[in-house]
């Protein structure tokens, strides 16, 4: 099996028939593995998953209070704006091209911070980056983790059941995963 086939924990269903091609699990079977994925009382492993929906949730009654009492045209389009532009903008600089790729440098490490906390963050580098690097070698084949052909909740949970790094990795293995290659080849002796 190549490393990156290794990288990221395989859900109970899998990624994949006996035949090689993708398989596509049921609605249920997305949720029963995300909440299993998120239980930190079957194993400790799975707090990080776990902050990242907790953060989210602790926020929903937040932005239910801000539709109801503070809705307006001008908050509405301000929200739009900050939900399209400006999230979808630090996803792609920040979690893509810097995180992932590192494709340029910051000129003053004050730039990096303000970069990094341009948003309201509730989902970890850490869980984007190793499943980014892997989405980039597997795309739309079975093991990415943003695979298409799962459909809607497939993709709206990948966080939790697709892109958890594998709880069995050696130690070795998790320090080539820690490196961040900005290539696929900066792992040759796994691939």
């Amino acid at each position: 099996m190549a490393f990156i086939d290794e990288i990221l924990q395989t859900p109970s269903y899998g990624w994949m028939d006996a035949r090689g091609v993708f398989l596509k699990p049921t609605t249920s079977q997305l949720f029963k593995e995300a909440f299993s994925r998120i239980n930190v009382f079957r194993t400790r492993k799975n707090w990080i998953t776990l902050i990242s929906w907790f953060m989210a949730a602790c926020m929903f009654p937040l932005f239910v209070i801000f539709l109801i009492y503070f809705l307006t045209w001008k908050t509405a389009i301000v929200l739009v704006v900050y939900a399209m532009v400006i999230m979808s903008t630090h996803g792609t600089i920040w979690f893509h091209r810097y995180c992932t790729h590192k494709s340029y440098r910051f000129s003053h490490p004050l730039f990096r911070l303000i970069t990094q906390n341009l948003v309201i963050k509730t989902f970890p580098e850490e869980i984007y980056v190793i499943s980014h690097h892997v989405h980039h070698v597997k795309s739309d084949e079975p093991g990415d983790p943003y695979n298409p052909m799962g459909g809607f909740m497939y993709c709206m949970l990948s966080d939790v059941n697709h892109q958890s790094i594998s709880k069995d990795l050696s130690r070795e293995k998790i320090s080539a995963c820690t490196e961040f290659p900005q290539s696929y080849r900066g792992w040759p002796k796994y691939f």
